[in-house]
């Protein structure tokens, strides 16, 4: 469609929706709808505050301004880029978060339990001096932790050297080299040999019959970040096995494994899982207390 059939953000947010659509794309990396994400890239590519469209959507754009935002629409339609390696840019629980191909884009439903301090299994925020990241991608989730506990030193923890360039872009942004210690590790290998008060993860949990089925958008993510097994727990049982030396005697982990909720609990049976609500349902997050791992 030419570019003077345009000339309002109307039109284009119209013309994006429709576009999407009719492509079949995928969400869920930052965005579930194709209006928000239209919004999103729109709003973005005209240097538009990403959260005020309304007062924009009639005004009239320079032709060089619809010529570019066309772009990134036919990108996102045609190569199923996902919005936010376009933009360089996502969101999540109002921070903002550099983010390119080396990293999965931040996205976690930990990231809402993060906000509300984790209660009731933290009794005292303030009184939560070491937490462990592992599996830390962008650093998003380290970064929200800084801030929820702000007596807290952490140690965020990935085996990939490019997705720890990508956190490091994001602790300095935040000012926040003093309190987060980046980490190349597998897992617990290379972690100090101290306690926690918390140790959170997100980790690769998709299993392999599903990643055999990704739209093509995830494919663009790296992904030694997704795949977690045959059954998606490979890493989570080895979380799980070594938190026990690694938590203080009032510690909890808390672990993200998105839809496996069948395989962990199959993995786990010996566990008494605790499943934490969030907006993803409550079958996405479960907890154990050192106590119990303790106990196994």
């Amino acid at each position: 469609m030419p570019a003077n059939t345009f000339s309002t953000v109307r039109d284009l947010l119209r013309h994006a929706v429709t576009r999407f659509n009719q492509a079949g794309l995928s969400f869920g990396q930052g965005s579930d709808n194709a209006f928000d994400e239209a919004t999103f890239l729109i709003l973005h590519t005209l240097k538009l505050p990403i959260d005020k469209l309304d007062p924009f959507l009639d005004a009239r754009l320079l032709p060089e301004e619809i010529k570019r935002v066309l772009e990134v629409i036919e990108r996102r339609a045609d190569q199923r880029i996902p919005a936010s390696y376009l933009t360089q840019e996502a969101w999540l629980q109002g921070y903002r978060f550099y983010v390119d191909e080396r990293a999965l884009v931040p996205r976690s439903f930990i990231a809402e339990l993060i906000i509300e301090q984790f209660a009731p299994w933290v009794d005292d925020p303030d009184a939560v001096t070491t937490i462990l990241e592992l599996c830390t991608g962008s650093g998003c989730l380290s970064i929200m932790l800084a801030d929820a506990f702000p007596n807290a030193q952490i140690d965020a923890v990935d085996i990939s050297a490019d997705a720890l360039a990508v956190a490091r872009r994001n602790v300095d942004e935040y000012g926040l080299q003093g309190r987060i210690n980046l980490i190349e590790s597998d897992l617990y290998r290379k972690v100090p040999k101290r306690k926690y008060d918390l140790i959170v993860t997100n980790p690769p949990y998709v299993n392999a019959e599903s990643m055999g089925k990704l739209p093509a958008e995830y494919l663009h993510e790296p992904q030694l970040a997704l795949a977690g097994g045959s059954d998606g727990m490979d890493l989570v049982r080895k979380i799980v096995a070594g938190a026990a030396k690694r938590l203080k005697q009032q510690g909890v982990l808390v672990v993200e494994i998105g839809n496996e909720a069948a395989h962990a609990e199959a993995a786990f049976h010996g566990h008494d899982l605790t499943w934490l609500s969030t907006s993803g349902g409550d079958d996405r997050v479960f907890l154990l207390t050192a106590e119990q791992l303790q106990l196994q």
